[in-house]
């Protein structure tokens, strides 16, 4: 399948002479939920507005549902619907009013039923003819991803979707951008929640400092890059380990009363059956056993932490 988005060799040099994206190259699929994880500072908004075609390139190519965003830039602006992180509505225009006016700034016909059907997907019908400047900040959340649906773009942009919204809300808009998804809208997420990426994305990549430092689908950067844990809670503490077990990545806890073993989930051998073997040579009874994997927190962290 032809990809929805394809960036090849991006730059972006501001005059001020600093270069906010280096060398680019990505492609985002038909019908997936990409989130774009970084810190602050490191391209992110800067990438999704040359994306939407807010922001002009310095060099390199973005084509958008086969449209070139600089020479076909109405066309390819037509297919993206964009969610900002800042909440900017006409505070005394209703929620109805501002959806048709949006949806007809892309020369879209008087839809109702389509406005209808966004707005209840949204919790937002009974809302329809409210001023914006009565709505609660959840609801100007939800009705900003109204206005980048009422023109049915093929593409959808949420850059930080759920700041400043409760666990509840996040939740419900979650559920809401699976179902956008599933009826075949492509989602990209840049988000600040790394549970919200790990909660829904499909593929994951990482940006630091302008560049694109990994691209992967969610469940193989975990496997790839996060740590697999064997944590015992012995039948007695020890002082401290046997010399015998130096060779096995062991940490023993302060308190004596656990072994932590560190493994590859991915590789032939794990190493548990021999470990298992010498803890019993060794007399270490053990009472409870868990395993656990690194969160895409802590992989995310690590890739992004200066290295010495």
């Amino acid at each position: 399948m032809q990809p929805i988005i394809t960036i090849k060799g991006i730059n972006k040099t501001y005059t001020s002479g600093f270069q906010a994206l280096k060398d680019i190259d990505l492609e985002i699929r038909r019908g997936e939920i990409f989130a774009l994880l970084g810190p602050n500072g490191a391209g992110k908004t800067t990438l999704i507005s040359l994306i939407c075609g807010i922001v002009t390139p310095s060099s390199g190519t973005v084509h958008v549902a086969g449209h070139d965003i600089v020479s076909d830039y109405r066309a390819a602006r037509s297919t993206i619907g964009l969610v900002p992180q800042e909440v900017a509505t006409a505070a005394f225009e209703t929620v109805a009013a501002t959806m048709q006016f949006s949806r007809g700034l892309f020369g879209k016909p008087r839809n109702p039923a389509y406005i209808e059907t966004v707005l209840r997907e949204l919790s937002l019908w009974d809302k329809r003819h409210a001023k914006i400047v009565t709505l609660s900040g959840g609801m100007k959340r939800r009705l900003m991803i109204a206005k980048a649906l009422s023109h049915e773009p093929q593409i959808l942009f949420l850059d930080e979707p759920t700041a400043g919204v409760d666990v509840e809300l996040r939740r419900d808009m979650w559920a809401m951008v699976r179902r956008l998804r599933d009826s075949g809208v492509t989602i990209i997420l840049t988000t600040h929640y790394i549970e919200e990426a790990e909660e829904m994305a499909d593929r994951i990549g990482v940006i630091n400092q302008g560049r694109i430092i990994v691209i992967e689908d969610k469940a193989v950067l975990m496997n790839k890059l996060g740590k697999k844990q064997l944590a015992l809670t012995l039948q007695n503490p020890l002082e401290r380990l046997p010399e015998e077990l130096a060779g096995h990545r062991l940490e023993l806890s302060a308190d004596g009363n656990e072994i932590v073993y560190t493994f590859d989930s991915q590789a032939e051998h794990t190493g548990i059956p021999e470990l298992l073997r010498q803890l019993g040579k060794h007399g270490i009874d053990f009472k409870d056993l868990h395993s656990s994997q690194s969160s895409l927190e802590e992989i995310f962290v690590n890739l992004v932490r200066p290295r010495p």
